[in-house]
């Protein structure tokens, strides 16, 4: 990921619906869910709920595909990944500090 890439995708997740979106996809992982389930669970009209997932969309985060009259989003867990990896190798330029943060918690 370079840096205009990573830009636009922190761009469209600093918006409270849409890092919703996010964390909502991130938890139904790879077969994702309709615009209307996703809708329903950031309590957002579809309109609006449409908007959010364009923008997401743009940002390269998301993964749609059409069932029928259906559109069902994912996240695109490659380029979410890229994202990290790009703030912790060249933003952060893996800084001990910034890795201990996250790393696995001792039980």
């Amino acid at each position: 990921m370079d840096e205009t890439q990573a830009l636009a995708a922190i761009s469209a997740m600093s918006n409270r619906d849409r890092l919703r979106v996010v964390r909502h996809l991130v938890q139904a992982g790879p077969a994702g869910l309709s615009a209307g389930d996703i809708a329903a669970s950031i309590g957002a009209s579809p309109s609006r709920t449409s908007f959010h997932l364009n923008e997401l969309s743009d940002a390269g985060l998301l993964i749609s595909d059409r069932d029928a009259r259906r559109i069902f989003y994912r996240v695109d867990f490659a380029a979410m990944g890229g994202l990290l990896q790009f703030l912790l190798e060249d933003c952060c330029q893996n800084h001990p500090d910034v890795r201990a943060c996250c790393a696995p918690k001792a039980c």
